[in-house]
């Protein structure tokens, strides 16, 4: 099992490479560090005189490891309601309380986010291809999922389409408002407050939903 501190380097590495495209990087002051020579020795990094490279079995622990904080995240914020100022001091203390496997009930419960609360996105798992969970599970689903008249309050929307997410937001559709979904074909139609509003498939799939009895 590798130390906290090992796990926070190799999710260091992972982002800086696998998102944003360094191929290596320079070991300067890290050199000496005692994790830096834990990860050789177990055989996630490399390390030659001046770089370190990150071997495929540290890239496959790094990102179960940020698929682990940042559905911690993702559960804080939209089922503990822990306020973002600190979200990510508290998440990486919960990330290491979620051990491999638990993170897929995580996600099944969450609806099977792909981004974390900051827009970063969240590494898929085995859970978010087969998809054969219970509804009953979730707290947090897509409008595009919900039955007829099941209720809520919006959690986040989840759109890279600007204009969709303008769409979204002039109808009134943005987080912490409360919603019902009154009919799915042949559109869904759903109302928040005292107005009620249209929508097709790809609107009603960018609108997450924290599910209410």
């Amino acid at each position: 099992m590798l130390s906290e501190r090992a796990e926070e380097i190799l999710e260091a590495l992972w982002i800086q490479m696998e998102e944003q495209g360094k191929k290596q990087l320079d070991l300067g002051a890290s050199r000496d560090e005692p994790a830096i020579d834990e990860l050789s020795r177990l055989g996630f990094i490399r390390k030659d005189l001046d770089h370190i490279h990150l071997l495929e079995k540290g890239k496959a622990h790094a990102s179960g490891c940020i698929r682990r904080h940042r559905l911690a995240e993702r559960l804080l914020t939209d089922v503990f309601y822990v306020r973002k100022k600190i979200i990510d001091e508290v998440s990486c203390k919960f990330e290491h309380l979620l051990h491999k496997g638990l993170e897929d009930n995580v996600c099944t419960i969450l609806g099977h986010p792909k981004v974390c609360p900051h827009g970063k996105p969240i590494p898929s798992g085995r859970c978010c291809t087969e998809r054969k969970e219970k509804r009953s599970l979730k707290f947090v689903a897509r409008l595009a999922d919900l039955d007829v008249k099941d209720k809520g309050h919006i959690a986040y929307l989840q759109t890279k389409d600007r204009s969709q997410m303008q769409k979204l937001i002039s109808i009134g559709a943005i987080p912490g408002v409360s919603i019902v979904l009154l009919q799915k074909f042949p559109s869904y139609v759903f109302q928040t407050g005292q107005s009620q509003f249209a929508i097709d498939k790809e609107l009603a799939s960018s609108i997450y939903v924290r599910l209410t009895k």
